[in-house]
């Protein structure tokens, strides 16, 4: 990779870090900004492409942050160049929103032994896109809302049968919500104690991403969660950002409370976050690893949609 491509790549880390680090000094969690406009009449969602497929990892929490940004209720989004094959056009003095492309192209090398091999080198680019409500004279159905609103007791159903498929062991009392690796069980405080269902969604979802760290599951390790301030902010991180997909995935809302340790991932996730550009990258790609895994474990009947 040449001087010129590495400066590339960290100035994009650079400039996403710094505005999730300035939402986090505002005390404003970016991943979970889009639940504040739950009462749209929108159903919630990932964000979406010009397709209908939804973006995935770091992506969804750059256009929601965008999305929250501007106003927008659309969740779709597309280049100026879609725009244009759509019959579409930009309006003029608009401005896109940042995404990011992580890729990787192979190079012939010599090693020490004189052979040839091929060596993959990671590259990171970055794009414009635009949401709908920027975009004038696309097809109709690009502006029309949605008008199937599924009941909301219909929506609990289904999550309650997603985290039900998923076999994992959810046990309920005391005051605490956990994942203990030891028994390898999920700890949920008693439902009554939450203010609403989806809240309850909401942290167990929480909980499961971190339920997916075990080795024969994805893999994360969680033996310096205890005794690594930075390892277990980061963990905390990856299971917020999860929790977040899951809840877009499954349609449910959280009227989420910030719980009490928030405060101090805060802070931690702002020290790491201002020391490595690329955590939040990290920690983006984990979180979607990890709900992948989880939508894995569905019946292919009951899946309302595959996370991409």
């Amino acid at each position: 990779m040449s001087r010129n491509q590495e400066k590339q790549r960290t100035d994009v880390h650079a400039r996403v870090t710094d505005r999730i680090v300035a939402d986090l000094q505002k005390g404003v969690r970016p991943w979970v900004q889009p639940w504040s406009v739950a009462r749209a009449s929108r159903p919630v969602t990932r964000p979406l492409r010009h397709n209908g497929e939804p973006y995935s990892g770091m992506n969804v929490l750059l256009l929601w942050a965008e999305a929250m940004s501007h106003g927008f209720s659309s969740p779709t989004w597309m280049t100026y160049r879609q725009a244009s094959e759509l019959g579409g056009q930009v309006r003029k003095g608009e401005r896109g929103s940042l995404v990011v492309y992580a890729g990787q192209f192979t190079r012939t090398e010599v090693d020490d032994r004189g052979d040839e091999v091929e060596k993959g080198i990671p590259f990171l680019k970055t794009y414009s896109v635009f949401n709908v409500e920027q975009i004038e004279d696309l097809p109709d159905g690009y502006y029309d809302k949605p008008t199937l609103v599924v009941d909301p007791v219909k929506r609990i159903e289904h999550a309650e049968r997603f985290f039900a498929n998923t076999g994992a062991v959810i046990r309920h009392g005391g005051p605490q919500a956990f994942y203990s690796p030891v028994s390898d069980h999920i700890q949920m405080p008693p439902r009554a104690a939450f203010r609403d269902a989806a809240s309850y969604v909401a942290v167990l979802a929480h909980e499961q991403v971190h339920w997916t760290a075990k080795a024969d599951r994805v893999g994360r390790d969680l033996s310096q969660y205890a005794k690594n301030k930075c390892e277990r902010a980061m963990e905390e991180l990856i299971a917020e950002v999860g929790s977040a997909l899951v809840c877009a995935d499954l349609g449910i809302v959280p009227e989420l409370e910030p719980r009490p340790d928030h405060a101090a991932y805060v802070a931690s996730w702002l020290t790491f976050l201002g020391n490595d550009t690329r955590a939040i990258f990290r920690a983006a790609a984990q979180a979607q690893r990890a709900v992948n895994f989880l939508h894995g474990l569905q019946p292919r009947s009951d899946m309302t949609r595959e996370a991409a």
